[in-house]
């Protein structure tokens, strides 16, 4: 019947020995694993990798939260699911981490050299997916490990070559080149979007530029004035430019200035990039170090000097400065401009600098031969593809727009990196002839090659993931035919650029097919004040910490009602006290229902005929919630799912349904007994299993030690709605009696009379069902109001003195004299009275004196005209109810 004993269930939740050995119960038991069933339909989520770089935050959390609330949902809805795990390489990312590692024991990838560090670096993420791996088991994920995998595996790299190879035969490939964003740490490549924009402090420098012709002036001077932030580029200067419309600068086209501190002379020419209105309206123009000027520079055919090396000091181009860090560099140079009467001013500036997102250096825009994908047919395929039928459906929609607006603006993507970890790009070079070879294949007579050392950008790997995982390119994989295009992808909205989008172009590229039907995107966590968690801020918590104190399915149902789709969330402590207190609420009310079933083999409803009006109520509630619940799931709006059941499990099920049964419970009738205990366990097992996903290991805990049918409710069926249930006369009914209720509870607390003292309770009510509800539901009242007599009709008088409650359809009135002392309450009122004629005193002298009303501030004195008000209406009705009283005795 049951694998634990009621006495196995203390009387507080203890979310560590709950936990205990569960998840690998369902591991041993391949619960996780698809159905096998042909017939039924297939549903399918492949997990966001996470980078191998470190351990899970609460954003990994949250996300995969949320994935194993769909797929364990359907996988009880009797899909044939298919959730699959896997991690990411994170090129960058992880090879940063190793090589910050290696800098610590004081050697450098170099020292190690190409085939030792990548050695390092594999021991890395083996290191790190073994600790991913048991916070996925932490937090209770039902990912199928059968299918796991790892965007370097052999599958998942074979599918990475014939991705580039078929592109590059395509021309959508090409090789080039030109100014990208230069990580100078790294020593890599990186795409745009890798770039963050951080406020630095910095200056305009204001530097002279003489004129060849020492005899020449313009403006009474022997030079012209050029404004810089990065003097340590000058060096690569080949031109300075002015706007052809610029009237004043016409006649220096075609001179010549002399470049300072090289004594090289470049030429003044005209181009359209200028703009005249920003600072001097002339620029100096270095193709090498700036993406404007490289385009500038193919216009004019200037040379391209670059006078940096990789690590952003100053090359044999540089002159004296060779050897110099750029910042450096700077400083000499600025100092030598000084010296030798070339620098006019220097301005403090604030300007956005590009940082590497993965080492924080500040970038350099540097001259480089790389890899590039050509973006524009793909993004329109894309694009076109959002308007037919098997478009991707962005949950909320709004993000759809950011997705078009970034394939109708993008870029070509710059896809090699300088690195040693990652997909080795499948080119050679000739050692002779300096052809290149592009296959799967390296060349039969590899001894006259050469591979081209650079790595794929890991979003190049990872944007195949929904199909590579599934086996792809064989296209008769049976999990490609079966699992592929995938259900629903859940991740941030931080990365619809480097992730989703690519992932989409790259699917319909080489499937013809969207890689998914959804995309639910939400937001990042942030701490309590709104910030987002960084180490700088030291404001991150580890998710693991938080399940410590306060178990997985706390932290899943905080997760899950955090906030709609779409929007960020704060994580609070006090959310998570919450959380624990409902939980362990659940825990209580399930002890009580299970201490009290008896000898019962599974929950069995008895025939509706014997239905009593909580049992309707409640059935008709529990229908209502799983509506509710499923069409909240199926919208992926988990808040208002959550909402939903909170409202039933706390309020109907365990302060009303629960409450009503005790009565019954402890009663002679023995039917009625049984019937109770039937639909207390069978509501009790419904609603652990619309938990269960959310909260899988104290739904489990709870219904293994209940009367059951099945091995776990990680396949038990999903509740489903039934007509018979809905009762919407019960539901009426219930209400009134709920309000009737607690409107003498009210009362009561008004009076601040005890709950259990019996009191004449008059109902005055036009309403024969309401007179008919209360009349046949009497046992509820007596239980819940405690009356010592009870009038209901429409004839019912008012009592003279009496409390009043103002219910649907109804008045309600309990005499004063039973609820409290009245010669006691003749001081009170009288004590009150007094206070209340002494305020009056006091503000109408105030307001009285002339001299107060004159000089003192408007709002003071309004101030005061208010508590006269107050205070007179408050002695009026003390004096009134003193007088009722009084009358009565």
């Amino acid at each position: 019947m049951s694998e634990d004993l009621t006495t196995d269930m203390p009387t507080k939740y203890d979310p560590t020995a709950v936990e205990k050995g569960r998840y690998q119960t369902w591991l041993d038991e391949g619960l996780f694993k698809p159905s096998g069933d042909k017939k039924a339909q297939p549903y399918s989520i492949v997990l966001p990798p996470p980078n191998v770089t470190g351990k899970l935050h609460l954003g990994h959390a949250w996300d995969t939260t949320l994935q194993d609330i769909i797929i364990r949902q359907k996988r009880m809805q009797g899909f044939d699911t298919l959730w699959l795990p896997g991690m990411d390489h994170a090129g960058i990312a992880t090879q940063a981490k190793v090589e910050a590692k290696l800098r610590e024991q004081g050697i450098s990838r170099y020292d190690l050299g190409r085939e030792k560090f990548v050695q390092q670096v594999w021991d890395w993420k083996d290191e790190y997916a073994s600790i991913i791996k048991q916070q996925w088991g932490k937090l209770g994920l039902s990912l199928d490990y059968s299918r796991e995998r790892f965007t370097m595996d052999k599958g998942l790299s074979d599918a990475v070559k014939k991705v580039f190879v078929t592109l590059y035969k395509k021309g959508l490939i090409y090789r080039g080149e030109y100014i990208i964003n230069w990580d100078p740490q790294a020593r890599t490549a990186l795409s745009d979007i890798e770039v963050i924009h951080k406020d630095d402090k910095g200056a305009f420098y204001h530097v002279k530029y003489p004129f060849a012709d020492k005899d020449y002036t313009f403006n009474g001077k022997h030079y012209i004035e050029i404004a810089t932030t990065r003097p340590e580029t000058m060096m690569g200067d080949t031109a300075v430019a002015v706007n052809p419309s610029d009237d004043r600068y016409k006649e220096l086209v075609g001179k010549e200035v002399i470049l300072p501190l090289a004594e090289r002379k470049i030429p003044i020419i005209a181009d359209a990039y200028v703009d005249p209105e920003f600072g001097t309206g002339m620029v100096k123009i270095t193709p090498a170090h700036d993406p404007n000027d490289f385009k500038v520079g193919n216009r004019h055919d200037l040379k391209r000097i670059n006078t940096m090396n990789e690590d952003a000091s100053m090359n044999a181009n540089a002159g004296k400065y060779e050897g110099l860090d750029r910042f450096a560099a700077r400083k000499a140079m600025v100092k030598d401009l000084q010296d030798q009467d070339l620098m006019i001013k220097i301005d403090p500036i604030v300007h956005s600098v590009g940082h590497s997102e993965r080492t924080g250096v500040q970038v350099e825009a540097r001259l480089s031969t790389q890899w590039f994908v050509k973006m524009k047919p793909l993004a329109e395929q894309a694009l076109k593809n959002q308007k037919g039928d098997d478009k991707v459906n962005f949950v909320p929609d709004r993000f759809e727009e950011t997705f078009n607006q970034w394939m109708e603006n993008v870029h070509d993507w710059v896809i090699s990196r300088q690195l040693w970890w990652g997909h080795q790009i499948p080119a050679w070079y000739n050692k002779q002839t300096g052809e290149t070879y592009v296959d799967v294949e390296p060349p039969k007579d590899i001894e006259n090659w050469e591979q081209d050392p650079d790595v794929l950008d890991t979003w190049f790997s990872s944007a195949l993931w929904p199909f590579s995982t599934m086996g792809w390119p064989d296209e008769n994989a049976e999990d490609f035919k079966r699992y592929f295009p995938t259900n629903t992808l859940v991740t941030g909205y931080d990365i619809i650029f480097f992730w989703v989008s690519r992932m989409m172009f790259q699917s319909l590229e080489f499937t013809g097919r969207r890689p998914f039907k959804n995309v639910l995107l939400h937001g990042l966590i942030r701490d309590e004040q709104g910030r987002k968690m960084s180490k700088s801020l030291g404001n991150g918590i580890d998710p693991m910490d938080v399940i410590k104190k306060y178990g997985a399915d706390a932290l899943r149902w905080f997760l899950s009602n955090g906030s709609t789709a779409g929007q960020d969330v704060r994580f609070s402590y006090t959310k998570m006290d919450s959380a624990w207190n409902f939980i362990n609420k659940i825990w209580n009310a399930s002890r009580y229902v299970i201490m009290n079933l008896g000898d019962m083999d599974k929950p069995t409803l008895p025939a509706k005929s014997e239905w009593t009006l909580a049992d309707k109520w409640i059935l008709s509630r529990l229908n209502a919630t799983v509506k509710q619940v499923t069409d909240c799931f199926e919208k992926f709006d988990f808040g208002e799912a959550g909402r939903a059941l909170y409202n039933f499990i706390w309020n109907d099920f365990c302060d009303w349904y629960i409450e009503m049964s005790k009565a019954v419970l402890t009663g002679d009738d023995a039917q009625a007994k049984a019937n109770t205990q039937n639909v207390l366990a069978y509501v009790l097992d419904q609603m652990l299993r619309l938990l269960h996903p959310i909260m899988p290991f104290v739904t489990e805990k709870i219904w293994l030690s209940m009367p059951h049918v099945g091995k776990s409710l990680v396949v038990a069926d999903y509740p489903v709605e039934h007509a018979e249930f809905d009762d919407a006369a019960a539901e009426s009914d219930m209400a009134s009696l709920i309000e009737l209720i607690t409107a003498v509870r009210s009362i009561r607390a008004e009076a601040n009379a005890k709950m259990s003292s019996a009191v004449d309770l008059l109902i005055k009510t036009d309403s024969e069902r309401l007179q008919n509800v209360f009349k046949t539901n009497e046992d509820y009242i007596d239980r819940f109001a405690h009356p010592k007599t009870l009038s209901i009709g429409a004839d019912v008088e008012a009592p003279k003195l009496a409390m009043t409650q103002v219910i649907s359809d109804a008045e309600l009135y309990i005499p004063l004299a039973e609820l409290v002392d009245l010669n006691e309450e003749v001081k009170k009122l009288e004590k009150e009275q007094a206070k209340f004629e002494s305020e009056v005193t006091r503000a109408t002298k105030k307001l009285g004196n002339e001299r107060f009303v004159a000089n003192a501030p408007e709002d003071v004195v309004n101030s005061e005209k208010e508590k006269l008000a107050d205070n007179e209406s408050k002695l009026a009705a003390t004096k009134q109810r003193l007088a009722d009283i009084q009358a009565q005795a």
